[in-house]
């Protein structure tokens, strides 16, 4: 949408006129068009388009925060550029993430889906022997619980399963739980670091975006400091909007985040201190950017040796539940 808008604006057509043209394409999701076409009747009763965005209660606040300071200013198919930039540098980033997470996944997927073959497939096999044996060891026999439940009551197994998920979801969705996670998430061993960095990122490219757009630099930090993704982080910039507002420098203001790189701060301060705070914002963007790519990839090689540890673990115990009563019966069998 940005992208097509930015064009059409900047070959000259009216906002109206693109407006229309952009519900009009071919194969657009029917949703999708109806929110264009309410906008487009907003724009024709002489409503701006942020204001006709906002009510709509569907677009993102950067974007509408954005939209209405190009507005302002009267380069809106600038500022329309720069949201195609910020969506396509946002999207870049997500998909790094979900492209770098794939093999910790599918690891994860492949231990759960071993263990299950082996508990209720391969283990049964033994049973026969099993039964022969006066006592098994403390392993075996709580691996055989575990495989009874699962082949007798796998219906229990999976509500089980599905209750801890929504639990876990429900508890996840309390405030103060989530925010105590995410404090966790920037205060890890080695892993904090790297939340850090790719927090820093997304702040540094929004903050660059709603500024160069012409919006001020209160308003820009508190819709910025809203698309961090960390509740945490997030929770403390009404303070630094506040500090920002009462006189205090930015990078001063910044410098007290906990969460975000300390070098963010101090480029701020270059760019305060020579005025030309645009470039250095952009150019900590671009630097941090590249950062968090290193990062994303150093999180995943990581996870890896973690996970392949998990389940040498668990196919160990696996492995020593099942074997350890056969090798006690052949020394049974050689003693006598």
């Amino acid at each position: 949408f940005c992208k097509e808008l930015s064009t059409l604006l900047a070959s000259g057509v009216s906002l109206v006129r693109a407006l229309d043209i952009i519900s009009d394409q071919e194969g657009i999701d029917p949703k999708e068009r109806e929110i264009y076409q309410a906008v487009l009747l907003d724009l024709r009763k002489g409503i701006g388009l942020s204001d006709a965005m906002e009510s709509k209660k569907c677009f993102p606040d950067l974007m509408i925060g954005m939209i209405r300071a190009g507005e302002g200013s009267g380069n809106l198919d600038q500022v329309t550029e720069r949201l195609t930039l910020q969506y396509e540098k946002d999207y870049k980033l997500t998909q790094q993430v979900k492209s770098a997470m794939t093999y910790p996944v599918v690891l994860l997927v492949l231990c759960v889906a071993i263990v299950i073959l082996i508990v209720t497939f391969i283990l049964p096999q033994f049973q026969s022997l099993f039964d022969q044996m006066d006592s098994l060891p403390v392993p075996t026999e709580i691996l055989i619980a575990i495989s009874d439940f699962l082949v007798q009551k796998w219906y229990a197994a999976l509500l089980i399963v599905f209750t801890v998920f929504m639990l876990i979801r429900i508890i996840m969705a309390i405030p103060a739980v989530r925010r105590q996670i995410d404090y966790r998430k920037v205060h890890m061993p080695v892993f904090g670091k790297l939340f850090k960095i790719i927090y820093t990122a997304r702040f540094a490219r929004t903050l660059s975006s709603l500024y160069s757009s012409g919006m001020p630099i209160a308003t820009a930090l508190g819709i910025a400091g809203n698309t961090i993704g960390n509740s945490y982080v997030e929770g403390q910039f009404e303070q630094v909007v506040a500090l920002v507002r009462s006189g205090i420098p930015m990078s001063q203001a910044l410098r007290e985040v906990d969460g975000l790189q300390k070098k963010l701060a101090s480029t701020i301060l270059v760019g305060e201190e020579s005025g030309r705070l645009d470039v250095m914002l952009d150019s900590i963007a671009l630097s941090l950017e590249a950062d968090a790519e290193e990062a994303t990839k150093r999180m995943v090689t990581l996870m890896e040796p973690l996970l392949i540890m998990m389940m040498a673990v668990i196919v160990g115990f696996i492995m020593i539940a099942v074997m350890l009563p056969i090798y006690e019966s052949y020394s049974a069998i050689e003693n006598s």
